[in-house]
């Protein structure tokens, strides 16, 4: 893990512009694979039927992709610290791509880079880079282009 970006405030955001952090590994088992299945209603045999996916394509149930997607706040989020913010405020995404299924017991962790910083009427809108790299692994699980609004406390 390297150190997390860390502005004072908003504002200072578009100074950080290229500036990189990668997380801690995070563990992704069974049990939060089927309890996505059972939220999302995506029960297919390639997440939660670990028997028959052992001789499936994977060699092991995997990760939906938006399992990994949505692990976005707890591995990308701590890497950049803004202080002086009311709030942050997930604005959307630019671009997605599934590249390496994750499996069931794997280990991920993000990595982003602060690509671009717009400042609007109600605060920074913040684009990142975002890499989720699986444990062992030469492709990452996917990458993001991510925007993020910081809004500045008054």
């Amino acid at each position: 893990m390297s150190a997390p970006i860390k502005v004072a405030s908003p504002g200072e955001l578009p100074g950080a512009v290229g500036r990189r952090a990668t997380g801690e590994w995070f563990a992704v088992g069974q049990d939060r694979i089927d309890a996505f299945a059972d939220a999302t209603e995506d029960h297919q045999w390639i997440h939660v039927d670990p028997e028959r996916a052992a001789s499936g394509p994977f060699g092991a149930t995997i990760a939906h992709g938006y399992l990994t997607l949505s692990l976005l706040p707890h591995l990308a989020s701590p890497l950049i610290e803004v202080d002086g913010s009311a709030m942050t405020v997930n604005y959307g995404m630019d671009k997605v791509r599934f590249l390496t299924p994750v499996t069931a017991g794997s280990r991920v962790r993000a990595s982003t880079e602060i690509t671009g910083a717009e400042e609007t009427s109600m605060g920074v809108r913040l684009a990142s880079a975002v890499t989720v790299e699986i444990d062992g692994a030469e492709k990452p699980a996917l990458i993001a282009e991510t925007i993020t609004l910081y809004v500045p406390a008054t």
